[in-house]
């Protein structure tokens, strides 16, 4: 019985919490933009790109200092030797406000295959709120890439990476 009770308080501390963050209506944001990409080695091979531009759109939740984003970003071919467009859908949970931190994972789409292996990311970042509703992220990322299932070769290479993303709050 007492457990039962405990779950139920608990259960209304979420549905309410909940309930005011969506209510304060800073919570949500959904944006684009783009990185600017770099490899960290110095690849060799001709028909790889050591660095390009991408587009993202992307989706957080943010109701406190501990938040989450989802993106999806499009690389044009030649990335990673990939003979056709890149897409990386990739998650990431976020620590702080303004100033903030990350963690994250995603994966590849290319040429109607998924990769087989996931890469994973750092993320140092600045939230400015530009006017009501409308922020502006500036981030740098640091990205533990494997590209084997990109290219016919066995060259990879980690990335870093410079953002810029737009976000509305709703």
């Amino acid at each position: 019985m007492r457990a039962k009770s405990l779950r139920a308080v608990l259960g209304v501390v979420c549905v309410l919490a909940l309930a005011m963050s969506v209510q304060a209506g800073e919570a949500h944001r959904l944006g684009a933009g783009g990185h600017y990409w770099t490899t960290v080695d110095n690849l060799e091979a001709e028909n790889i790109d050591r660095h390009g531009f991408s587009w993202m759109g992307s989706y957080q939740y943010w109701p406190s200092w501990v938040g989450a984003e989802l993106d999806v970003e499009w690389f044009p071919d030649g990335y990673a030797g990939a003979d056709k467009d890149v897409y990386e859908p990739q998650a990431y949970v976020l620590v702080g406000r303004t100033l903030y931190g990350a963690v994250g994972i995603g994966g590849y789409y290319s040429d109607d295959t998924w990769g087989d292996n996931p890469f994973y990311a750092l993320r140092a970042g600045l939230n400015i709120e530009l006017l009501a509703s409308l922020y502006l992220d500036l981030n740098a990322n640091y990205r533990f890439e494997d590209w084997s299932n990109l290219n016919s070769s066995d060259i990879d290479s980690d990335t870093i990476t410079l953002g810029v993303v737009a976000r509305i709050a709703f």
